[in-house]
């Protein structure tokens, strides 16, 4: 028989590349499983007989999505908590000893003490919003593809491709109203919507974006932030070779869309309209000067998603 079920449990998950270490509170159980699919199935297996009130990991860049994802599926209540949290909490309580035990220990005890809100992540609705998102990229492609067709065929066959831009249209605003319901649909969602679109230059497509493809985002630190979606530079050196360095990796759907919300931003922004001309003058080629914008960005919008505050230009100033 479960005894479980009137204690207040609290789980704490350590993140790491390999292994997941997890602190069931107040029953001192602690184990560790492999951060795979098959380690993964197995903790959710046994975190599920205590019946948790919460389950807390730290964000940490993307290592802990997939036991994230896995508790969402198996409705299990669990938060995503700012490192700077629960590192705050360890300096309250006195705690400065580090083991993978001690840190599982200390999130499980951040979350029975702190009782930090739930998240209300629907993994079904992210991986449907950024299916939208690709699938509103397909079809502007393909419009594109048409629309220049449209300039270098004679009338009487340009007059077929008419009909085929009306579809596209059509697909185009039925898919931006899936994107709109889903966020209108999600209070987590909508917040997050607001905070992004406050900046000149990120509409809903590219805050669509990051809400489905960069859940993390406002959770890890800049430098996470930046790799995750493959705008950090990368040294290349080897004994005497010195390489330039380049961006390599990271997620290339949103950053393609926030390279496309930079050039507006570029535009209608005036911290990222400085920077470029900044750069420009200090003899970047154009490709480097709005990369190292768009990174610049990204760094801003951790940082707003991270305290919760809009836009606001004075604070970017630096």
């Amino acid at each position: 028989m479960n005894t479980d079920t009137h204690q207040n449990i609290n789980v704490g998950v350590d993140t790491g590349k390999s292994q997941l270490d997890i602190f069931i509170r107040p029953l001192e159980i602690f184990f560790s499983v492999s951060n795979d699919e098959k380690g993964i199935k197995e903790a959710i297996k046994t975190i599920k007989t205590h019946h948790p009130q919460r389950i807390v990991i730290e964000a940490t860049g993307r290592l802990e999505m997939p036991f994230i994802l896995a508790c969402a599926e198996a409705k299990l209540p669990f938060v995503i908590a700012n490192p700077r949290h629960i590192k705050r909490f360890a300096g309250a309580i006195g705690r400065r000893a580090k083991t993978d035990k001690l840190d599982a220990q200390l999130i499980a005890h951040y979350s029975e003490a702190i009782k930090p809100k739930l998240a209300e992540l629907k993994p079904e609705n992210m991986r449907l919003m950024s299916e939208l998102v690709a699938r509103r990229r397909q079809l502007l492609t393909m419009q594109t593809m048409e629309k220049n067709r449209l300039q270098s065929l004679p009338k009487h066959i340009a007059a077929t491709i008419k009909p085929v831009l009306t579809v596209f249209k059509n697909q185009l605003e039925k898919t931006e109203q899936k994107i709109r319901k889903l966020i209108e649909d999600n209070p987590e969602y909508q917040s997050k919507n607001r905070i992004l679109q406050s900046v000149p230059g990120i509409g809903h497509i590219a805050a669509a974006s990051i809400i489905s493809n960069v859940p993390e985002l406002g959770y890890i630190n800049h430098k996470q932030a930046a790799a995750l979606i493959g705008v950090a530079p990368i040294n290349r050196e080897s004994g005497c070779y010195k390489g330039k360095r380049v961006t390599q990796g990271g997620r290339a759907q949103v950053r393609t869309v926030l390279y496309m919300a930079m050039m507006s931003a570029m535009q209608c922004n005036p911290i990222f309209k400085a920077t470029y001309a900044r750069l420009l003058a200090a003899g970047k080629p154009k490709k480097v000067a709005i990369i190292a914008c768009v990174r610049k960005m990204v760094v801003i919008l951790n940082s707003m998603l991270r305290d919760g505050v809009m836009w606001d230009e004075n604070r970017t100033k630096n």
